[in-house]
Formats: C-alpha cells, sequence, structure tokens
C-alpha cells in the first residue's frame, strides 16, 4: 500500500469519512470498535514506529493488533490505508483554546502557529512525512485554517497574500522538522549518534583541512557549525518573517 494519502485513495469515501458521522457504529458492525478508536490506535501505532521503521511500516494488520482485533474489521469501518491517513492528519491537529493578545500583529500568530507546527511534527514524528501535495480539508484542518485568517485579516495584507505567507511558512517548518527528524532516525537506525558520528570524522578531517587544498574551510571559526535544529528553526523563522516585512512594506511603500 502507498505512504500517500493522496494516491490510491477513494476521494468521496475519504470526505465522507472526514465529515460524516461517527458516533455510533453502523449496523452489524462491533459495538467494541469505531472508526474514531481505529484512527487513534493508528496514530499510537505510527508515533511508535516513525523513527524506528518508518511510515511505511504501519499496515492495517499492526493497526488491528494494536486494538487486538482482527484485521479485516478495520475493513468495515475504512476501506484502506491511504483513507486512514487522511483521518490520522486532521486527527493530530490541535485547535489553541487561547487567543492571542488583541495587539498581535501577523508576525506574531504565523510565529505562534510555526511553533504549534513544529511540536506537531515533534509530537507525531511521522507527519511531515505524509505526501500533502493534495490534502483534504477534515473539520480540524478547516477549523484551524478559519482560525488563522481571522486572527490574521486585521493586518490589511489580502487573503491570498495571507495564504501565501502561511504556505511558504509551513514549507519551511515541515522541511526543516524532516531534516530533524531524519537526523533521529539514523541514530535509531544505526545506534550512532550525531556527535559520534562526526567525532569519527575528524582524524579524516583534520588531515584534510591540513593539507592546504581548503583554505576558507580550513580558517572558519571554530564555532561555525555550533547550532541546534532548533537554533536554526528560530533563526530562519524570523528572516523568512523579515523577507515578508519588507514585502509588505514595499507594497504599502
Amino acid at each position: 500500500m502507498t505512504n500517500e494519502p493522496g494516491e490510491g485513495r477513494d476521494l468521496g469515501v475519504s470526505l465522507k469519512l472526514l465529515w460524516g458521522d461517527r458516533t455510533r457504529p453502523p449496523r452489524g458492525r462491533p459495538a467494541t470498535l469505531s472508526l474514531d478508536r481505529i484512527v487513534a490506535a493508528a496514530v499510537e501505532v505510527a508515533d511508535e514506529i516513525a523513527l524506528s521503521e518508518g511510515l511505511e511500516a504501519l499496515s492495517m494488520r499492526s493497526i488491528a493488533t494494536q486494538l487486538g482485533v482482527g484485521t479485516m474489521s478495520l475493513y468495515r469501518y475504512v476501506p484502506g490505508r491511504s483513507e486512514l491517513l487522511d483521518l490520522m492528519l486532521d486527527h493530530v491537529i490541535e485547535i489553541p483554546e487561547d487567543e492571542p493578545d488583541a495587539e498581535a500583529g501577523w508576525r506574531d500568530v504565523l510565529t505562534a502557529e510555526a511553533h504549534a507546527e513544529w511540536r506537531l511534527c515533534m509530537d507525531h514524528p511521522w507527519y511531515p512525512y505524509v505526501d500533502q501535495s493534495r490534502p483534504l480539508l477534515g473539520p480540524n484542518s478547516m477549523r484551524g485554517l478559519d482560525r488563522v485568517f481571522r486572527l490574521l485579516r486585521p493586518s490589511g495584507i489580502d487573503d491570498r497574500t495571507l495564504m501565501m505567507m502561511f504556505g511558504v511558512q509551513s514549507d519551511f517548518v515541515d522541511g526543516l522538522a524532516r531534516s530533524y527528524l531524519n537526523e533521529r532516525r539514523a541514530e535509531h537506525r544505526t545506534g550512532v549518534s550525531s556527535d559520534e558520528f562526526w567525532q569519527a570524522q575528524v582524524p579524516t578531517l583534520e588531515k584534510a583541512l591540513g593539507s592546504g587544498d581548503f583554505p576558507t574551510m580550513a580558517d572558519l571559526a571554530d564555532n561555525t557549525f555550533d547550532f541546534s535544529y532548533e537554533q536554526l528553526f528560530e533563526f530562519g523563522l524570523s528572516r523568512l518573517h523579515d523577507g515578508f516585512a519588507a514585502f509588505i512594506a514595499a507594497r504599502s511603500g
């Protein structure tokens, strides 16, 4: 089965599952099982295996095992893994209950959204690996977008520009999250930490830098590579917003 919800899924079925009534099990289906329970179990399994085996290891069988039911019983509620991924993506989105300060500008709003998306990727390390090039907007996704636009509109920036700003930021967060998670996955896969990996290269790198063939690299400051992914995230986000600010100022000037 494919990892991507955009491929191999029944669009009509996915939309019906996302927006349909899931409170009662359909006639003839076990009352102990529900679509919500299946989705929650799928998220639990994906969270557990994301760093060790990857999202590709998520199967209907592994979800059924988590629930203690037969695999075929899951297909009574959801036709397959692709449709289930659509439900999982919407399930993990949390809408903040607190409202930002009334004086918050677009930069404050986007900063809060970026931090929330980063936490989402860290809490569910499979999330940024799902291809969302053709996303389905479920209830939580729609509520999240509705909230973002409600908070951003007072800035006076047109809706299309706001959507592009939000989209560029989301791609930045997801891309950096994948880079960070790839490093963590490599540690799980090999048992070698990032520090150990680089320490093993020190003798070779020192010899190369002492050869005179790479004079600029040999002259770099000692702290050139001394930053964490969290620091890179904050730096990149601030520079991204600086660019937005310059663009907005140029248009209004």
